[in-house]
């Protein structure tokens, strides 16, 4: 079995999912640090112009988001489950909700001004302000409304309390004595918070909240190896993309498997990758494209959140 390589910057809150997820399952990983904001040439080499993070290589194929990338890696490595068919709708529930509107909720809660003070202590006047007029950008053209500190705040305390309620028995986990998926999802937001110095205080009334995060960072990262991006890319170069059974939904999306196609994420960072449609199925689509570093790629995304349609010739 070819590599997992992550290809991450260490703040990324999304990336800590994943992180944590190969370190719950105790797996050797090669660890590719990306730019925090664009331009980033190699993730784009091998993604076709898919910019957020985490993004997870395996040889030639590349998967794109944290729910599809959890889904992977779950397939290949399925001990220990943190997914089971018995709770499947309720963890995917919770960890949906956790991705989307609890992150969003953190976001705007730790970039208060004390919490960015505190995130970016020594930065200069225009890191800063890269790093705004970059997230400003990745949100244009999405439907992703930023949210307001007011809202975050009533959100977030709502939020945690029913979170602490939930912890309250003793249970170990959010789901009983195990860590499911939705552990994961709900971890890295408030991990971002975390980070955001004196603004974690939010997490003070929460006894039950605090325990949990705490066992949740004893995780780790399992064993990660650094890689040198031109490396990363080179691996792409000498694989061959996995087969793939080749289906479609033609008459739901209105094209099919060689047809040419572009995707891209709804909400925010929705930058299109083009090439030709691989794969379609309820769950995903995988896009065929060459690049001329990374030579032929697959670009794997999850189906919700994402928008397929037929690109010009």
């Amino acid at each position: 079995m070819s590599d997992l390589i992550l290809h991450h910057y260490p703040a990324s809150p999304f990336a800590e999912k994943i992180r944590l997820l190969l370190g719950y399952k105790q797996l050797a990983w090669r660890s590719v640090t990306i730019p925090m904001i664009m331009p980033k040439p190699d993730v784009v080499a091998l993604t076709g112009g898919y910019r957020r993070t985490p993004v997870l290589q395996i040889g030639a194929d590349v998967y794109c988001d944290t729910a599809l990338i959890a889904r992977v890696i779950e397939r290949l490595h399925p001990a220990p489950a943190v997914t089971s068919d018995l709770s499947a709708i309720a963890d995917l529930a919770l960890a949906h909700f956790a991705d989307q509107h609890l992150f969003s909720a953190a976001v705007a809660y730790a970039m208060q001004p004390a919490g960015l003070a505190a995130m970016f202590e020594g930065a200069s006047r225009d890191a800063l302000e890269a790093f705004a007029a970059d997230r400003k950008a990745m949100r244009q053209g999405g439907s992703a409304a930023r949210m307001g500190l007011a809202e975050a705040t009533v959100l977030l305390m709502g939020k945690l309390a029913r979170v602490d309620a939930q912890l309250a028995d003793k249970r170990r986990f959010l789901m009983g004595d195990h860590a499911r998926i939705c552990d994961f999802s709900v971890y890295h937001p408030l991990w971002f918070i975390q980070r955001a110095g004196p603004v974690a205080s939010i997490f003070e009334p929460y006894p039950h909240l605090r325990g949990w995060l705490g066992r949740m960072a004893a995780i780790g990262h399992g064993t990660p190896t650094p890689m040198d991006s031109a490396e990363a890319i080179a691996v792409a170069r000498a694989a061959a993309p996995a087969m793939l059974p080749g289906r479609s939904l033609r008459d739901v999306d209105g094209v099919g498997v060689g047809d040419r196609v572009q995707v891209a994420a709804t909400d925010y960072g929705v930058d299109p990758v083009v090439g030709v449609l691989a794969n379609a199925d309820a769950d995903s689509v995988a896009v065929r494209r060459t690049d001329p570093r990374a030579g032929e790629v697959v670009v794997h995304f999850p189906r919700f959140g994402y928008r397929m349609t037929a690109a010009a010739a």
